[in-house]
C-alpha cells in the first residue's frame, strides 16, 4: 500500500476498464517508473563490467562492503519474516547475490594475480583485513579455516536446505488439488465468498512458484560454494607461476604473498555465502505463523520449565566431578535453574493458581489451631473451551448433491490441471433447470480417502445413491448394441445406463470408433452418470423453498392466479406432493402457469393429491405426448383387457370408500402375471421402433404408473383424458392378467 500510494502522489492516474484496474503514468510517475526499468539492465551491466573491466581497489573495497551489508540484511529479513511468502522474492535475490559474489570473485582475482607480488593491501583493504586479522596472516591456518568454512557450506547448510526445497516443492504440488477442492467446497458451502476463494488460490499457486523457486535457487548457492573452492585453487596455482615466473620470488616468498591474499578474498566472499545460505535454509524450514521465530522458539522451546530444569541439574552434576571447569558449568547450571523456576511463576500466575503447591488432600481452615470448619473446596477455573456453549452453528446441514472422488480422480475436478468435470456439472445443473424448471441445487465436490483411487460416489442427502469407476488415463469404449469385434482393455459397463463398455489406451480410440463403439473419456462418464442420476431424483431435489421461488415468480406475471392457487386452492406442502409426482412420471414443471390454472379450475374443489396431479397432466398433455412421440399424429397405445380393468376398477373404488387409495395393491399372482405381459409388449414395441405407452381410464391410471414404475420403467401411463384431441389413437395390443 505504502509503494502505491507513493506511485499515486507522484503522478500516476487510475481508471477502471472492464473491471480491471489500469494505471497510467503521467508527469513525475512516469520519470519514476522509466528510473525503476532502468534499473535492473544497469545493474547486470555493472557485473558484466566487474567481471571483464579492471576495478580499482577503492571500488572493490566497496562492493565486498555492500555485499556482506546484503547478506546481513537478507538474513535479518528471513528471521522477522512472519510468512515464507511475505519474502517471495527471495529466490531472486539470491540469484542476484550469488552473481554479484561471482563477479567479485572475478574482479579480485584480476587484482590478486596482477599486484599480489606487492603484498599488503594491493589487492584492498577489506582483503588484506580479512587476511591479516582473521586469520592472523598464518596462511596455514587461513586454508584450514577456509575449509572448514565451505564443509560447513557446502555439506551441511547447503545441501540439506537443497534437500528441504525439493521436497518441500513435491509435497506443495502434490497438495494442490486438495487444496483446490478445499476451497471450491468452503465456495459451495457459502463459508467464503468468491473474492475469497480468488485469494485463497492465488496464495496456493504462490506458494508452489515460490517453493518452486526455491528448489531451483539452492542449486545457485551449491554451485558457488563449488565455484569458490575451484577459485581458491586456481588463484594460489595462478599465484605461484607468476610470482615465481614474471616477478623471481622465492618459493615460500610467493606462497606468503599469493595465499594470503587468495585466502583473504575467499573469506571475503565465502563468509557472506555461508551467510546467504543459512537464509535459504531458515526460508525453506520455517513454517507460515502469525509469529517471528524468535517468538515461536521462546513459545515453543520454553513454553515448560521441566527442560531447562533437567538441562540444569545435568550441567551441576557435571561441574561437581573432579577436574571439570566447576566456574562454567555450575554458572550455566544455577542459570538454567533460576530461568526454569521464573517460567513456572509465570505459568501459575497466568492461570491463577498459588505459587505454592499445597499437599494432597490439603484445604484452608479458619479457626484455631484445634481445628475448625472448612472454609470450603478451591473454585473450580473453568478453560475457555469448557465455557462456550454449543449452538447451532456446530450443527453442519448435509449436502443436498454431493459428489465424493477417489485421490487419483482430483485432477478431473481440479480446474487447475485442466479437470473438465465442474465445467460439465455446471453445464448439466443449467440444461436441468431449464427442462425441469426450478433451480437444482449445487453440488459439492470433495475428495474421500476412504474410496478406491478410481472410486466416485454420487450422494443425496448425505446418503450414497450411486457410485462408479473410471480410469483418468483411458478412454470407455461403450456398445451401443452393435459392433464389429472385440476389445483390449478392462471390462466394465457404463455406469449410468449399464451397456457393456471396456476401458480402452487412447491410442486405441480411433479402431474402436471403426468397429462401431462409443468412445467418450472419463470426465463424460462421470458427467453423464451425474446428469441420469440427478433426473431420476428430480423429484428428492424439489423442497419447500425451490417451490415457494416457483410461486413468487408465477406472481410477477399472474398474480391473482398465484394467489388462488397458495393459498386458497392448496397449501404449498400440497402444491409440494403434486410437483414431486409429476417429477417422479418424468413430467417437466416449467409450465407452472399451467399446472396452477388445471389445478385451481378443476371441478369440484378437493384436497386429494393423487386428484389434483391427475389435473395438472391433463393440463400439460400436449407436452407428456410430445415429449413420448413428438409431433407424430397416431398415437399406438396398448390398452387392458376388459375383465381386468373391470376388476381394477372394482379394486379401487373399495379402497376409495375405504379411505385408502394410496395402499391400492394387485394380488401378487395377478401382478406377475401383468409385469410379465407387460414386458413382452413393451419388448416387442422397442423391436418394431415404437413407444410403449399403456391407455387406461383417469381412475385407474395412478395405480398402474405406480405399478410399472420399478418393474417396466419404459412404458409409460396415460389416461384418456390426456389424449389431445389432435391425435388419433392406435391400439396395437390388449394385454391381461390372465
Amino acid at each position: 500500500m505504502a509503494l502505491f500510494d507513493n506511485v499515486r502522489s507522484a503522478g500516476q492516474q487510475i481508471r477502471n476498464v472492464d473491471g480491471q484496474a489500469v494505471l497510467r503514468n503521467t508527469g513525475a510517475g512516469a520519470r519514476v517508473a522509466g528510473q525503476r526499468l532502468l534499473g535492473v539492465p544497469l545493474m547486470l551491466l555493472m557485473l558484466l563490467g566487474l567481471m571483464t573491466l579492471p576495478v580499482p581497489t577503492f571500488v572493490l573495497d566497496t562492493f565486498f562492503t555492500f555485499n556482506i551489508a546484503l547478506a546481513i540484511v537478507v538474513l535479518l529479513v528471513t528471521i522477522y519474516v512472519l510468512r515464507p511468502l511475505d519474502f517471495a522474492v527471495f529466490p531472486s535475490i539470491l540469484l542476484v547475490a550469488t552473481l554479484l559474489r561471482l563477479s567479485l570473485n572475478v574482479a579480485s582475482t584480476r587484482v590478486v594475480l596482477m599486484y599480489g607480488h606487492e603484498g599488503g593491501d594491493a589487492a584492498g583493504k577489506v582483503i588484506e583485513a580479512f587476511g591479516e586479522v582473521l586469520i592472523g596472516g598464518n596462511y596455514a591456518v587461513g586454508l584450514v579455516v577456509f575449509a572448514i568454512l565451505m564443509i560447513i557450506n557446502f555439506v551441511v547448510v547447503t545441501k540439506g536446505a537443497g534437500r528441504v526445497s525439493e521436497v518441500s516443492a513435491r509435497f506443495t504440488l502434490d497438495a494442490m488439488p486438495g487444496k483446490q477442492m478445499a476451497i471450491d467446497a468452503d465456495l459451495n458451502a457459502g463459508l467464503i465468498d468468491a473474492d475469497t476463494a480468488k485469494l485463497r488460490r492465488s496464495e496456493i499457486a504462490q506458494e508452489a512458484d515460490f517453493y518452486g523457486s526455491m528448489d531451483g535457487a539452492s542449486k545457485f548457492v551449491r554451485g558457488d560454494a563449488v565455484a569458490g573452492i575451484l577459485i581458491l585453487l586456481i588463484n594460489i596455482v595462478g599465484g605461484l607461476l607468476i610470482g615465481m615466473m614474471q616477478h623471481d620470488l622465492e618459493f615460500g616468498d610467493a606462497v606468503q604473498k599469493y595465499a594470503l591474499l587468495t585466502i583473504g578474498d575467499g573469506l571475503v566472499a565465502q563468509i557472506p555465502g555461508l551467510l546467504l545460505s543459512v537464509a535459504a535454509a531458515i526460508m525453506v524450514t520455517r513454517n507460515s505463523s502469525s509469529e517471528e521465530i524468535g517468538d515461536q522458539v521462546i513459545h515453543q522451546m520454553f513454553a515448560t520449565p521441566r527442560a531447562l530444569g533437567i538441562t540444569g541439574f545435568v550441567l551441576f552434576a557435571m561441574g561437581i566431578l573432579p577436574g571439570m571447569p566447576h566456574l562454567v558449568f555450575l554458572g550455566l547450571a544455577l542459570i538454567c535453574a533460576l530461568v526454569a523456576l521464573w517460567i513456572h511463576m509465570r505459568a501459575k500466575q497466568e492461570t491463577g493458581e498459588p505459587i505454592l503447591p499445597m499437599k494432597s488432600g490439603a484445604l484452608p481452615k479458619t479457626g484455631g489451631a484445634g481445628g475448625g470448619k472448612l472454609d470450603g473446596p478451591p473454585p473450580v477455573v473453568e478453560s475457555p473451551a469448557d465455557t462456550k456453549e454449543l449452538s447451532w452453528d456446530d450443527v453442519q446441514p448435509v449436502d443436498i448433491i454431493g459428489l465424493e472422488v477417489g485421490y487419483r480422480l482430483i485432477p478431473l475436478v481440479d480446474r487447475s490441471q485442466g479437470g473438465q468435470v465442474l465445467g460439465r456439472i455446471k453445464g448439466i445443473r443449467k440444461k436441468l433447470s431449464q427442462e425441469l424448471g426450478f433451480l437444482v441445487p449445487s453440488i459439492h465436490i470433495r475428495d474421500n480417502l476412504d474410496l478406491m483411487p478410481n472410486v466416485y460416489q454420487l450422494t443425496l442427502m448425505g446418503v450414497a445413491v450411486a457410485d462408479g469407476e473410471v480410469y483418468p488415463d483411458r478412454e470407455l469404449a461403450i456398445n451401443p448394441g452393435q459392433v464389429f469385434g472385440p476389445l483390449d482393455g478392462v471390462k466394465t459397463v457404463d455406469p449410468a445406463f449399464g451397456l457393456e463398455a471396456t476401458w480402452i489406451a487412447a491410442t486405441e480410440k480411433d479402431k474402436a470408433q471403426t468397429l462401431g463403439y462409443t468412445v467418450v473419456d472419463a470426465s463424460t462418464v462421470v458427467a453423464t452418470h451425474v446428469n441420469h442420476v440427478l433426473s431420476q431424483h428430480a423429484y428428492e431435489l424439489l423442497g419447500h423453498e425451490e417451490v415457494q421461488q416457483m410461486v413468487d415468480l408465477l406472481a410477477k406475471h399472474s398474480p391473482k392466479l398465484a394467489e388462488e392457487l397458495v393459498p386458497n386452492s392448496l397449501s404449498l406442502s400440497q402444491l409440494l406432493k403434486v410437483l414431486q409426482n409429476l417429477l417422479i412420471e418424468e413430467v417437466p414443471i416449467r409450465d407452472m402457469r399451467t399446472i396452477a390454472e388445471s389445478i385451481t379450475n378443476h371441478q369440484p374443489k378437493t384436497q386429494d393429491i393423487g386428484v389434483l396431479t391427475n389435473a395438472a397432466r391433463m393440463g400439460l398433455s400436449r407436452l407428456i405426448i410430445q415429449s413420448i412421440i413428438g409431433n407424430e399424429k397416431e398415437i399406438p397405445v396398448v390398452t387392458l383387457d376388459r375383465g381386468l380393468e373391470q376388476l381394477l376398477h372394482k379394486t379401487v373404488q373399495q379402497a376409495g370408500a375405504d379411505g385408502n387409495l394410496d395402499s391400492v395393491a394387485l394380488e401378487p399372482g395377478m401382478a406377475d402375471r401383468l409385469q410379465n405381459s407387460l414386458q413382452e409388449m413393451v419388448q416387442k414395441l422397442d423391436s418394431e421402433g415404437k413407444p410403449a405407452i399403456l391407455l387406461v381410464a383417469a381412475p385407474l391410471r395412478m395405480l398402474l404408473a405406480r405399478f410399472v414404475r420399478h418393474g417396466v420403467p419404459n412404458l409409460k401411463v396415460l389416461s384418456f383424458q390426456e389424449i389431445p384431441d389432435n391425435k388419433h389413437i392406435t391400439i396395437v395390443a390388449t394385454v391381461g392378467g390372465q
